[in-house]
C-alpha cells in the first residue's frame, strides 16, 4: 500500500487536506492498519484497508460494526467500542482507485493492546473480557447480525473439508500423514456432539467474537484497566465453544503452533482454570445449563478443529495457511494433535471428563 494512497483515504475521513500524517498501527496479519490525524486539531482515527481476499463483503463487517455500536450505546452496560467514523460522502466505506475499501473508527489515546498473556491473571482477564463482550450483547436480534465468514467455526463443515483433501491427496504427501488422518478419525464423535449443539435449543447461537487474543483487547495506559475488546470484523452469530475454546487453544499451551518440540507440547493447569473461571464469570446467567455441563467440549472442539485445517491445507498443497519451510502444516497439525491428546488427559485427570 502506498503512502499517496493510504494520505488520500484518510483525508476522506478526516474531512480535510490540510497536512495529514499517517503511521502503522500493530501488526495485523490480515488488514493494513494505520492512526492518520491532522495537523490542526489533531483529530485521531484508526484507518483499515479492508483485506477482500479474506472478507468477501467488506460491507457486512461494517454493518455488523454499527449494529453493535448502536446497541451498545442505547444499552449502557459498561461496554462501548470505538465510534465509527463517515466518509466525507457519508459513506461507512471509501473505495480507492485500486478497489480497495477503507473504513475508520474513532482512536482511542492512552490505550495500549499486550501480544501476549504471560501471566494467569492475564489470561483471566482477557477471557472475562471476551465472555463480558458476548454477555452484553444476549439481547440484541442475532438476525440483524451477518455471518462474514461462512461455516468458520463449523466443525461438520471442516472435517468433511479434511476427508476431501484425504480423497484428492498424492499418495506421497498421504503417506506423510497416515497416523494424523488416523487420530483424527478417530475423534468423529467431536463432530457428532458439534451436531447436536447446531440443532438443540439448550446451545443457543450468540454473538461471538472469533478472534480472542490479548492484542485484540484495548487497556488504560494509566489504569490498566481494560477499556473494550476491538478489531470485530470476525463478530458474528456463534456456539459457546467458539470464543472460549480458542482462548484455550492459544493460552492454556505451553507452546504456540509453531513449535516442533513435542515432549515440551503441554496444558498449564493454572493457565486453563483461570480462562474458565474468567469466562464463566463474564458471561453471567446467560448461560444454559447444558452449557455449564459441557463447557470442557470447548477446547476440545477447537483444538481438533485447528488441526484439521492444518492437516486439510497440507494435503490441499499448503494453500490457505503461510508456510515457512515443508511440511510446517503438517507439523502444525501434528502439533495440535499432541495438544488434543494432552488436553484429553488433563481433563480426563482434573475434571473426570472424558469426551
Amino acid at each position: 500500500m502506498n503512502n499517496a494512497t493510504v494520505i488520500k483515504a484518510a483525508e476522506q475521513f478526516l474531512g480535510t487536506r490540510e497536512p495529514v500524517f499517517v503511521e502503522l498501527l500493530g501488526n495485523g496479519l490480515i488488514h493494513q492498519t494505520f492512526k492518520a490525524k491532522n495537523d490542526i486539531d489533531k483529530k485521531a482515527i484508526v484507518l483499515q484497508a479492508i483485506n477482500a481476499s479474506v472478507f468477501k463483503t467488506p460491507e457486512d463487517i461494517v454493518l455488523n460494526y454499527l449494529q453493535i455500536y448502536e446497541y451498545l450505546q442505547n444499552n449502557k452496560n459498561g461496554i462501548s467500542i470505538p465510534a465509527p467514523i463517515p466518509s466525507t460522502s457519508n459513506g461507512w466505506i471509501w473505495k480507492d482507485e485500486e478497489n480497495n475499501n477503507w473504513r475508520a473508527t474513532a482512536f482511542i489515546s492512552h490505550s495500549y493492546s499486550p501480544m501476549v498473556a504471560d501471566i494467569e491473571k492475564a489470561a483471566y482477564t482477557v477471557a472475562l473480557s471476551f465472555a463480558s463482550f458476548t454477555h452484553s450483547l444476549a439481547k440484541l436480534d442475532i438476525k440483524k447480525l451477518k455471518e462474514i465468514i461462512p461455516g468458520f467455526h463449523d466443525l461438520s463443515f471442516r472435517y468433511t473439508q479434511f476427508e476431501d483433501a484425504v480423497s484428492k491427496a498424492p499418495q506421497n504427501i498421504l503417506l506423510k500423514s497416515t497416523h494424523i488422518i488416523a487420530e483424527l478419525r478417530q475423534r468423529k464423535n467431536l463432530v457428532d456432539f458439534y451436531e447436536c449443539i447446531k440443532i438443540c435449543a439448550d446451545y443457543p447461537t450468540r454473538v461471538m467474537h472469533h478472534d480472542c487474543k490479548i492484542s485484540n483487547i484495548l487497556f488504560d495506559q494509566e489504569t490498566g484497566q481494560v477499556i473494550c475488546p476491538v478489531d470485530l470484523d470476525t463478530v458474528m452469530p456463534g456456539k459457546f465453544f467458539s470464543d472460549l475454546g480458542d482462548m484455550i487453544r492459544s493460552m492454556a499451551c505451553t507452546l504456540d503452533e509453531n513449535s516442533s518440540e513435542w515432549e515440551k507440547l503441554n496444558i498449564r493447569p493454572s493457565f486453563y482454570q483461570a480462562i474458565m473461571e474468567g469466562y464463566l464469570e463474564g458471561i453471567g446467567n446467560i448461560f444454559t445449563a447444558e452449557e455449564k455441563n459441557n463447557i470442557h467440549y470447548a477446547g476440545l472442539i477447537m483444538v481438533f478443529m485447528q488441526s484439521l485445517r492444518f492437516l486439510t491445507d497440507f494435503l490441499n498443497g499448503d494453500i490457505y495457511y503461510k508456510i515457512n519451510y515443508p511440511e510446517q502444516n503438517l507439523n502444525r497439525a501434528l502439533n495440535q494433535l499432541i495438544l488434543l491428546e494432552r488436553l484429553e488427559a488433563f481433563l480426563e485427570k482434573e475434571y473426570l471428563f472424558s469426551a
